[in-house]
């Protein structure tokens, strides 16, 4: 079975990216969307982003790639994580080569959901089992949910 971090009933982090057989099963397991971290011919490329994109759709999952490279871990693509997610039909499995980027960035998105400050946020990832590369990705991950900008109560 494929390690994974269930954050909450909505998002999933798969910490390997998935084979056409998985997304397969994922599909049966009732997601309905994956989001794909990786950028084209990252090193270990199972499938390509746009090879994973056909299979994804042969399933009826929406499929979302958000290619992120050391230099894309920035405030701007935690930003587009969080519009872009949003969006999806959950629940909604994410994954990079491991799990490290995807759970960074659906931890920022979370914990921005949850209205966590960023301290509160990383307490709750590592709570789930994420293990963060460095401490300057968990200093990150405070400074990407306590600077972003709250959307307006409705």
């Amino acid at each position: 079975m494929t390690e994974r971090i269930k954050v909450t009933d909505r998002y999933t982090i798969e910490k390997t990216p998935p084979t056409e057989d998985r997304v397969g099963h994922l599909s049966r397991e009732g997601y309905r969307s994956l989001v794909n971290l990786r950028t084209h011919g990252e090193q270990n490329e199972v499938l390509s982003p746009g090879e994973e994109g056909k299979v994804a759709d042969a399933h009826g999952l929406a499929y979302l790639n958000i290619p992120v490279s050391p230099q894309d871990i920035n405030h701007d693509t935690a930003d587009r994580f969080h519009d872009e997610v949003s969006r999806l039909p959950g629940p909604v499995a994410i994954h990079c080569a491991s799990g490290r980027r995807a759970g960074l960035f659906t931890f920022i998105h979370v914990g921005r959901q949850l209205d966590m400050d960023g301290h509160e946020a990383a307490t709750h990832a590592e709570s789930h089992g994420y293990e963060f590369a460095s401490p300057g990705a968990r200093e990150f991950l405070r400074s990407a949910v306590d600077n972003h900008e709250r959307d307006p109560e409705p």
